[in-house]
């Protein structure tokens, strides 16, 4: 791994400067007192802010030469990041709060990402979590438009998709969002180079063949989309041309069971496509909560998308219609319009200079960091899912802005990596917070497990076969709630709110105690009383409750 940080012991000979290619970075010395923006008058931070940056873009850092003699290194830029996603620019800019003087580079802006296009605002604004979810809202309609019959609501015609309106207004929303994420660099004061950057040595980049020093690089270029190398795998789409196609899909073979696989396969099934997932397991979602992967399962089932489990793909065929086959394990299905991986994604470390220089990569291509981001070379650092820690965009953010105080502020901080929520906006959505079943049995081994599966209210009237599951699980000597579960309608705005709770630990007692709101879905959450199952590694002997399960035997 990675060189960790430490705090060496100084001797006689070793000064502070001495010391900044190994250890923490030292900045803003002043031995008489120490100045900090965020720790004075909101009326004196613009004018500490442009006396920081000359003091740090005077800075340097001493390297002992042949003679023992100490000689100075400038450098244009104390942060030079490479990738403007969520990641870096978040530390970008808290960087320049802070009084570093900063510079980032990021790909010319496109809507499919390439090895020559990018664009300001990377992965989740341009072809991830922003275009997924404006596509998840595309899609509703029709469930919904379902729905309001029996709530008496009827159309002289049935309401028809534009795809060419959707992808219009999507394109501009995303220009817009790349604007903006250029004006926040802008008005912190960091210098936007628009180019590809590619590391010389430990304190240079090359951006399109003009060189620039740095004291430190940051790099922050997120993951690709993997694509199988299989037979006829040109003919396959990826996430990124998914979210952009010229037509709308008429039947589509989605290849994966993650999260990027169900919440496409939700989209193009509201938006009236024949879908068809295949999956190489026997479950969707794996890593899951195995109650939430057989629920998921059976709520797409219904709304008629058609899972193919323990299929692997091995080739796909086109026709002299144009219409695709896929080949698998199992047999072939043909008559797609469309072939979709969403096998994952990988780091994008290529051609970057990283193990020229010494960055040591794992075997999937991801940048080994230590708990303080930093790479094995100390004056290169890296955040986001190029290190394949915790691949979401918010903890990219957090890496992000705990790097910046940990370089800028004086203030080592390792980002925090527990109770992290996530969601998944498939059609009904998920949301968790906290351990799974599995994984609290293992860790805790005594635990108590509540749920609760029902039919929401709008479907008592709607008719249709929507419903939700919900659930707890509870260390049973110290009644912490460990985990928290939800599949249905709004699970990621639930649990968002939920994820405060369980990350201050707080028991099932404190949720009994919490007065719900009704009528409402998350109510239930703070309404269930009695264990559905508890599980107990080692029952006394001679003592067996009939609603005790041993852990070994679930």
């Amino acid at each position: 791994m990675a060189t960790c940080l430490s705090t060496p012991k100084l001797t006689a000979t070793q000064t502070l400067h001495s010391l900044c290619r190994r250890t923490l970075p030292l900045h803003h010395h002043n031995h008489h007192n120490s100045l900090h923006p965020r720790k004075l008058p909101l009326t004196h931070l613009k004018t500490l802010t442009s006396f920081s940056r000359r003091r740090f873009s005077s800075a340097f850092v001493r390297a002992e030469s042949d003679n023992g003699a100490l000689e100075p290194r400038h450098y244009d830029f104390d942060l030079f990041t490479i990738g403007a996603g969520s990641g870096g620019v978040r530390a970008s800019r808290f960087a320049a709060n802070f009084g570093a003087s900063v510079a980032i580079c990021e790909l010319p802006f496109a809507t499919v990402s390439s090895d020559s296009a990018g664009g300001v605002g990377g992965t989740c604004v341009l072809r991830g979590c922003v275009p997924k979810k404006l596509f998840v809202y595309a899609s509703k309609y029709s469930h919904e438009f379902e729905e309001s019959r029996n709530f008496g609501w009827r159309y002289d015609t049935e309401p028809k998709h534009d795809w060419s309106t959707l992808i219009a207004n999507k394109n501009a929303e995303l220009h817009r969002l790349t604007g903006i994420y250029k004006n926040i660099l802008k008005n912190a004061g960091v210098t936007l180079m628009e180019g590809r950057g590619k590391i010389v040595d430990p304190h240079t980049v090359d951006v399109d063949g003009k060189l620039y020093s740095a004291r430190h690089i940051l790099i922050s270029v997120g993951a690709r989309p993997y694509i199988p190398d299989i037979p006829g795998n040109e003919y396959a789409i990826a996430s990124d041309d998914a979210l952009d196609l010229p037509e709308k899909p008429e039947k589509i073979a989605i290849i994966g069971g993650g999260y990027i696989a169900l919440e496409f396969a939700g989209i193009f099934n509201g938006l009236s496509s024949d879908v068809h997932v295949f999956i190489r397991q026997k479950k969707v979602l794996r890593g899951f909560d195995e109650e939430i992967r057989d629920f998921i399962a059976e709520q797409i089932s219904v709304r008629g998308i058609e899972l193919h489990t323990e299929e692997t793909p091995q080739a796909i065929v086109k026709s002299s219609d144009g219409s695709l086959a896929l080949k698998t394990n199992k047999g072939t299905a043909d008559g797609f319009s469309h072939v979709m991986f969403a096998t994952g994604r990988r780091p994008n470390t290529k051609n970057l200079g990283l193990e020229e220089v010494g960055v040591k990569l794992s075997k999937d291509g991801a940048i080994e960091v230590d708990e303080f981001s930093r790479t094995s070379v100390p004056s290169i650092w890296a955040v986001g899912d190029v290190t394949n820690r915790l691949n979401l965009t918010p903890v990219a953010l957090m890496e992000g802005g705990a790097l910046a105080k940990t370089l800028f502020a004086n203030e080592p901080t390792k980002p925090d990596y527990r109770a992290v929520p996530s969601a998944v906006f498939s059609q009904p959505q998920i949301g968790q917070v906290g351990l799974t079943e599995e994984q609290a049995i293992e860790k805790y081994g005594d635990v108590d497990i509540y749920t609760a599966k029902y039919k929401p209210l709008k479907a008592t009237i709607s008719g249709l076969p929507d419903r939700v599951f919900m659930k707890l699980i509870v260390a049973a000597k110290s009644d912490n709630v460990l985990g928290l579960h939800v599949c249905g309608d709004d699970a990621a705005e639930m649990v968002q709110g939920f994820a405060v709770a369980v990350k201050a630990g707080l028991t099932k007692a404190d949720f009994d105690a919490t007065v719900g709101i009704h009528p409402t879905s998350a109510e239930e959450l703070v309404t269930m009383r009695t264990p559905t199952r508890k599980i107990r590694a080692c029952p006394p002997e001679g003592k067996k409750d009939p609603g005790v399960k041993a852990a070994t035997g679930v």
